[in-house]
């Protein structure tokens, strides 16, 4: 019989889950690991990338949208920033909050667009979330610039991300199981770690020893869903029926070619949309593309998509496609 782990600290928001499963001592998504046929990796590397000239005439073109603004932290209503990636500044109810900071070049991985605003202008952060440990994702050097502006900001994270975060030593961090909430100090909000389908790894012997997820959030008024990273799944049913319809969805849609290897890290843009729409969700904001040149398509090419799709009527909700830097209100 499998393991289950989870925090016996938290309590669990959907009664008939006991834990995450692990396989021979692995994190999993539900009991399955979505290893990569090692034949796919090498149909990778004989057939290459069918896109790559189109990719390589588009790089030296495209750029994200971008204003560089050192006021978005200092903002008191309820608001949004795009900081590039999957990092996100959420304004909620008077709570500031960090989603999956990465604001560096990572190792062979340049940085495609600048920083909107300066690390002493990241400041008044009540919560850092983390939905997991991709160097993409969690970035040491982004945290700790940004942990010395804000020493008394919480982390919130899924289980065992804490044997990466004590690098950084002084961080304040707890840790979840999907469908735990975590216990804050704010009552007039709610921060539950959820699932999704993924994988996680930083070195050569940590493959999945830490869990991955995504996150929901929730006021009286507004209820907020960070998808982090994920592949096709049925989780986003399951998280309508459970939580409700949120208002706010921060959904992926790049680095997703080639599909055959692609498809067991992150969802298309199409994918996208139909997670979308399972939550039922009423504004559609896309994240991670653009940042970073992570697969084979070329970097404009998921936000192409996903304009075309809600132009066409089959995006069933608002799209919010944000500026890097660009603040908007809610």
């Amino acid at each position: 019989m499998n393991e289950k782990q989870y925090n016996p600290d938290l309590v669990f928001v959907r009664n008939n889950y006991d834990g995450n499963i692990l396989v021979k001592g692995l994190f999993s998504n539900n009991g399955k690991i979505d290893n990569v046929p090692l034949k796919s990796v090498w149909r990778w590397q004989v057939e290459g990338n069918p896109q790559k000239e189109e990719k390589k005439a588009e790089k030296k073109l495209f750029s994200l949208p971008f204003v560089q603004n050192p006021d978005i932290f200092k903002s008191t209503q309820n608001s949004v920033a795009w900081l590039g990636h999957a990092s996100f500044f959420i304004r909620i109810n008077g709570i500031s909050i960090l989603t999956d900071p990465c604001l560096e070049n990572l190792p062979f991985l340049p940085r495609l667009v600048k920083k909107p605003c300066a690390y002493k202008d990241i400041i008044n952060l009540d919560y850092i979330l983390l939905s997991h440990g991709h160097r993409d994702h969690l970035d040491i050097k982004s945290l700790k610039n940004i942990l010395k502006y804000n020493p008394k900001v919480k982390i919130l994270t899924g289980l065992k991300i804490g044997t990466v975060l004590r690098k950084l030593r002084r961080a304040d961090y707890q840790e979840a199981g999907w469908w735990q909430q975590f216990k804050i100090e704010h009552n007039e909000i709610k921060i539950i770690y959820l699932p999704a389908r993924h994988w996680n790894r930083r070195g050569l012997r940590d493959y999945n020893k830490t869990l991955w997820g995504s996150f929901w959030i929730e006021t009286p008024e507004t209820k907020i869903y960070f998808a982090g990273d994920t592949a096709y799944w049925d989780h986003c049913t399951e998280i309508r029926q459970y939580l409700g319809r949120p208002d706010l969805v921060f959904m992926p849609i790049g680095a997703y070619k080639p599909d055959f290897i692609m498809k067991y890290n992150h969802v298309n843009p199409d994918e996208a949309i139909q997670l979308f729409h399972q939550l039922g969700g009423r504004v559609f904001i896309p994240m991670h593309y653009g940042t970073y040149d992570l697969s084979n398509e070329p970097l404009s090419e998921p936000i192409r998509r996903i304009r075309t799709a809600h132009e066409n009527g089959d995006l069933k909700g608002d799209l919010w496609e944000l500026k890097v830097g660009e603040l908007k209100t809610y």
